[in-house]
């Protein structure tokens, strides 16, 4: 039986989890899990965490995280049904099952009281987004496009082609959707391709040659622009934590991370990284950057380092939606090679919490816990606790 949990990133765009930096010596291995059997020796010890059984998934099942809700996505009937249930009990029937249009994948995220299901085709690229009711699954609207939620706001537009990085960069024209009916508020075009990125009420397009433009996402009016030096921007590149953004940006023969305040992109600091892979994300209110020296977190109005967590280069972060606001968690391995140890990172840091056991496997993110599976036909939802 093939079962898919997609993971998607934080915003729910369909983005694969990107692997950890390439592996380690197997000394440097035993180090990082005697490392944390001393973490767990000098903190409270990781409570053994409960599971609540969740659904039977149907063979080639897709499973999905929208909002207060596990979805399941059983591709084959024709045509193919969606089934939504309490992801704080998924042990209970389903809220509601609807059928849907076929597709080679799924997508989805919640925008106020809207499910955005998106229908993907076989390059994994955006087909059609349909906006259907969080509480009965019935359509509200549809459109041909890849439409994200911009807090209780949503924007539509194409994206760009591409079978390696679907996702990636967007082109043509920006939409403002009325949530309401699916119609066009407003219209921005783009004069060329651009990363975009739906924030809270806002939306912020940076294009090819540096032009980062900040939307307000209800009526599409221009609130701010500046312009930003040549960098691989993509969706992870910028950041955005509340009123400032962080890009990564070549540097002088180096790589650098530079913060801006926004609306109007004023610079106000920079400070050197390593080269190599960096991947960054915000953390309550940080900025954390994980790379092959570990894990580490910035202040985004400072640039001052605030904490860091050599050993936690190995651990894995665990995708699916989440503020800005809320803690990372990360998954690593326990001493016994079997079990999976559960840590949250944010402001003060990184906390053990919990142990899954062996055999558990594929987690992501789904409301206030880990929906993983356990090598049976079933998911299993793991309640967690923030730091």
């Amino acid at each position: 039986m093939s079962v898919l949990i997609e993971l998607g990133d934080d915003r729910g765009a369909p983005l694969e989890e990107r692997r950890p930096p390439p592996q380690v010596s197997r000394r440097w291995r035993v180090a990082a899990l005697v490392a944390a059997c001393v973490l767990l020796g000098g903190a409270a010890p990781a409570a053994r965490l409960t599971p609540q059984l969740g659904p039977a998934l149907p063979a080639r099942a897709t499973v999905l995280g929208a909002g207060p809700l596990l979805l399941v996505v059983d591709p084959e009937p024709n045509p193919p049904t969606l089934s939504a249930y309490d992801s704080a009990a998924p042990d209970g029937p389903p809220r509601w099952r609807v059928t849907v249009p076929p597709a080679a994948g799924w997508s989805a995220e919640a925008a106020g009281d809207l499910l955005l299901l998106v229908e993907r085709d076989q390059a994994l690229g955006a087909r059609v987004t349909t906006a259907r009711s969080l509480r009965t699954g019935q359509p509200v609207w549809r459109r041909p496009e890849r439409v994200y939620a911009a807090g209780n706001e949503a924007v539509a537009v194409s994206e760009v082609r591409s079978a390696s990085e679907p996702g990636r960069r967007v082109e043509g024209t920006v939409h403002g959707v009325d949530p309401a009916t699916g119609a066009t508020r407003w219209s921005v075009p783009l004069p060329s391709t651009a990363v975009l990125r739906a924030l809270p009420g806002r939306v912020l397009l940076v294009q090819d040659d540096g032009l980062a433009r900040l939307l307000d996402a209800r009526d599409g009016t221009e609130r701010g622009r500046g312009q930003l030096p040549p960098a691989d921007y993509g969706p992870d590149n910028p950041q955005v934590v509340g009123a400032h953004l962080v890009l990564r940006h070549p540097s002088g023969g180096a790589m650098a991370l530079t913060g801006y305040d926004l609306p109007w992109l004023a610079q106000r600091w920079q400070v050197p990284v390593q080269p190599g892979e960096l991947i960054l994300r915000p953390c309550q209110g940080l900025i954390c950057g994980q790379d092959e020296q570990g894990r580490w977190a910035i202040d985004p109005g400072t640039g001052v380092r605030v904490w860091t967590w050599p050993a936690g280069a190995r651990w894995r972060t665990v995708a699916g939606p989440r503020a800005a606001a809320e803690p990372l968690v990360v998954l690593g391995m326990a001493a016994d090679g079997r079990r999976s140890l559960i840590a949250t990172v944010g402001r003060d840091g990184h906390r053990v919490s919990a142990v899954l056991p062996a055999g558990v496997t594929d987690c992501r993110r789904v409301g206030a816990g880990l929906i993983c599976r356990d090598g049976t036909a079933r998911v299993t939802f793991w309640p967690i606790e923030g730091p």
